[in-house]
């Protein structure tokens, strides 16, 4: 057995008086020689690159590795135009490159989503795409939200304003697109004529406006209208009560709001009970009176206020008349107090203001 300088036994123990050695272990195998270390770490580097590029040649696979990609020389005609094709040409070939960079950094995150994938699938997670998302127009793999036709990704249904997430609560729709509730009503619901706010809930259509149920209610008062509905002044809305007070006509008669039928007449409205002779309180027979001082009479007191009714007859006088002893006469009812003749011409004598003819006046007082 050859010896290696440096090389030491253990466990072997050598007589001096015997060819044969005792070993206290069975079947130890021979020892290796030490590999000598390289010169320098330089060297140790260079060995390593030659045995790569050793494989490298021996690889059969590594040999249908395509070749890097060189840009493309385009060839530039030097005309009266050079400079502008040299241009376009270098835009060209910087457009190309940016568009290689964006394709190999999408292929890149597919092949780590696809390697994802293949992860979870082995795990016993489901990674079926269920389609594509709406918003981001990638595969929806996993939980999904499905609304307005489509799916998406949950934290990619948002509300178009605000971006809200709006996978766990309610949302609007308009035109395709979701809303959230705060926003939607913001946009689109009715507003109030009173407080401007948008209107939620109850609508409340009126005077060619919308309006909360609450807020609408009499500009006076500021009551809710009951049974009896509202009546609306230059475009606001009153109970009955405040309106008739505040703009129907007074009664001329009574004083109080005329509400329905009414009259006009001696140059005010009046209830039509309440359109009567000033004096006797009596109703116009057809319709007919006298105005005097802005009070309606009857025919009869309103001559009785003239001075013009007959002093024999009491009625009114219209046409022809004799005024005699501080009073008015039909011109047949002016008699001798004793006769009872109509006194013609007008001639007569009196006593104790009464009228007599001059025979009768010589046989009673002369």
């Amino acid at each position: 057995m050859s010896s290696v300088p440096g090389a030491g036994y253990v466990g072997l123990s050598k007589k001096e008086k015997g060819p044969v050695c005792s070993n206290v272990y069975s079947d130890l195998p021979a020892p290796v020689e030490a590999s000598v270390e390289p010169d320098s770490p330089t060297k140790e580097l260079d060995s390593i690159l030659q045995d790569l590029m050793g494989l490298g040649e021996g690889d059969p696979v590594s040999s249908q590795t395509p070749p890097p990609l060189t840009p493309k020389q385009s060839l530039i005609r030097r005309t009266g135009g050079g400079q502008q094709e040299e241009e376009e040409s270098r835009r060209s070939a910087s457009s190309e490159a940016k568009d290689l960079t964006t394709s190999t950094k999408t292929n890149t995150i597919d092949d780590l989503l696809g390697g994802l994938s293949s992860d979870l699938e082995k795990i016993g997670v489901r990674t079926t795409a269920k389609g594509h998302c709406a918003s981001c127009n990638k595969c929806v793999v996993g939980k999904m939200i499905t609304a307005l036709g489509e799916v998406w990704h949950p934290e990619h249904f948002v509300c178009v304003v605000c971006k809200t997430e709006l996978s766990t609560t309610a949302f609007f729709e308009r035109e395709g697109r979701p809303y959230c509730d705060r926003d939607y009503h913001q946009l689109f619901s009715p507003r109030c004529a009173y407080c401007k706010g948008p209107i939620v809930q109850n609508v409340l259509t009126a005077l060619d406006q919308t309006w909360h149920p609450e807020h609408f209610f009499c500009m006076h008062c500021g009551g809710l209208f009951g049974p009896e509905g509202f009546l609306e002044k230059d475009g606001k809305p009153y109970c009955c009560k405040d309106f008739y007070h505040l703009f129907a006509p007074k009664c001329s008669g009574c004083g109080e709001s005329v509400k329905e039928n009414y009259l006009t007449a001696a140059n005010g409205t009046w209830h039509p009970e309440c359109f009567v002779c000033a004096d006797c309180l009596k109703p116009f027979n057809g319709g007919c009176f006298m105005e005097l001082d802005g009070r309606p009479l009857c025919s009869l007191h309103f001559h009785s206020r003239q001075g013009t009714l007959c002093g024999g007859c009491g009625e009114p006088i219209t046409g022809r008349c004799i005024s005699a002893l501080d009073r008015k006469f039909h011109p047949e009812h002016f008699l001798c107090a004793f006769c009872l003749r109509q006194l013609s011409q007008g001639i007569f004598k009196e006593q104790g203001g009464k009228p007599y003819c001059s025979a009768c006046f010589n046989k009673l007082f002369v």
